[in-house]
């Protein structure tokens, strides 16, 4: 019985189901995450600096020119020339026709046709409607008629007066019966004259039953259908017609300029007159000055002035906002250069309009300008540039007094190294006599503002 408890003990222990389960090994990843990141850091860090000295090396460390400062600045230059510049008064201008007309019928009655199309350019007299004429046709014959019979009737009373003048000689009638058939000849007479208004009259609405254009002009959107009734006071009438052919614009400039302009008409000078579109970009039609009205207006300082245009080519349209160039005189012997080579800034602490000159070495100088007449991209200068020279239309943000430029269609020049002796500036002929002389001069020292 003790073996059997002993045996009984010894199987219970190995027993699986007695056994306690085994632990299952972690994974790699999961024992050693934190030495994986520290891993993963510092090949990305490496990465990062490898591509940064890479990039810092493909990026070549800018030149350096003469003065510690970079290499030629490419730039666009101009030469001054000595010429003649516009003096024009900038304005803003409405487009108005000569002549604007609202087709209105004068009769009442049934329109009957119209021959016009919309948008049709017409000549003066052109057909444009026609109302029902039988009502004027039968008013006219009836006063034809009235007239006809009052003409007899005056004829008739005519010849017994005459009559009754010789029985008065005769002493065969009484004064009385005389005076009274001349009465009767005169209210005769002054019937046939009314009737003659009357038939007149009827004449004329005859006439106004068939509508004509009394301008030459284009005609608008019609504001009637046929069939329909129409009354002389219909508010929009048939059609508008406006003259084209010439047409005008209205514009007003300040008072400061009235009398110059006034001026140059008084002396018989025809003063001409440019009309661009309204981004002032195309210009569209060439005139003259018409007018110049007897007023100005207190409330804008402004008078109103009207040009006159051809319009041959239908450009200018009516109530269409243009801008417009008086020429008001022009300036001889002026020197001109491009608007876009003046500079505003205080080059020497003073505000001032300055320009950079360009000198023989392709160095440039800080000039100071006295600006005249502005026309369009051109500018006069009354002082401080002579014609010939040339200066820097384009780049001038990054110069400065004395730094080297590179001309248009030049080659640039390796940055901080001064040319051979003997050698031209780029863009530039060489000074006869002194070929490469300033340059040997100054190699090696900074550049002194001229």
């Amino acid at each position: 019985m003790g073996s059997r408890i002993g045996e009984s003990v010894t199987n219970e222990q190995e027993d699986p189901q007695f056994l306690p389960p085994a632990k299952e090994p972690k994974p790699f990843i999961v024992r050693h995450w934190k030495a994986l990141l520290v891993v993963l850091v510092i090949v990305v860090l490496m990465l990062a600096f490898v591509l940064y000295l890479r990039q810092k090396q493909a990026i070549p460390a800018p030149a350096r020119g003469r003065n510690g400062q970079n290499g030629p600045v490419a730039v666009a230059v101009a030469t001054a020339v000595a010429g003649d510049i516009q003096v024009k008064i900038p304005a803003l201008g409405t487009v108005t026709p000569l002549a604007t007309i609202t087709v209105r019928t004068q009769i009442t009655g049934t329109l009957q046709k119209i021959f016009f199309t919309e948008g049709q350019f017409v000549h003066q007299g052109d057909a444009l409607a026609q109302i029902d004429p039988r009502p004027y046709e039968a008013a006219l014959q009836q006063m034809e008629g009235n007239w006809q019979r009052d003409q007899a009737l005056l004829a008739d009373a005519k010849l017994d007066l005459k009559r009754y003048e010789g029985l008065v000689k005769e002493d065969s009638i009484a004064q009385q019966t005389l005076d009274t058939q001349r009465a009767l000849v005169d209210q005769y007479t002054g019937t046939n004259q009314a009737d003659e208004g009357q038939v007149k009259n009827a004449k004329v609405n005859l006439v106004y039953t068939h509508i004509v254009s009394p301008v030459t002009g284009r005609v608008g959107l019609r504001q009637v259908d046929q069939g329909n009734y129409v009354t002389p006071g219909d508010t929009n009438g048939i059609v508008l017609v406006n003259q084209l052919q010439p047409i005008t614009v209205i514009f007003s400039i300040p008072e400061d300029n009235v009398s110059a302009v006034m001026k140059r008409l008084h002396s018989g000078d025809v003063l001409t007159v440019e009309a661009f579109d309204k981004p002032n970009a195309t210009k569209l039609a060439d005139g003259k000055l018409l007018t110049v009205d007897n007023s100005i207006d207190v409330t804008t300082g402004t008078v109103k002035l009207r040009a006159e245009f051809d319009n041959a080519d239908s450009s200018l349209f009516p109530n269409q906002f243009v801008n417009i160039q008086l020429l008001q005189d022009v300036l001889k012997d002026q020197i001109i250069m491009p608007n876009s080579a003046v500079r505003h800034g205080a080059p020497n602490g003073v505000a001032t309009t300055f320009v950079y000159v360009v000198n023989a070495d392709s160095t440039v100088t800080v000039r100071t300008v006295t600006l005249g007449v502005v026309d369009g991209e051109r500018v006069a200068v009354s002082a401080g540039l002579k014609a010939g020279e040339v200066v820097v239309t384009e780049g001038g943000d990054r110069l400065r007094d004395g730094a080297q430029v590179q001309l248009p269609n030049s080659a640039p020049a390796p940055a901080g190294a001064a040319p051979a002796a003997g050698a031209r500036p780029p863009g530039k002929p060489a000074a006869p006599g002194t070929p490469g002389a300033r340059r040997d001069r100054t190699r090696g020292k900074p550049p002194q503002s001229q």
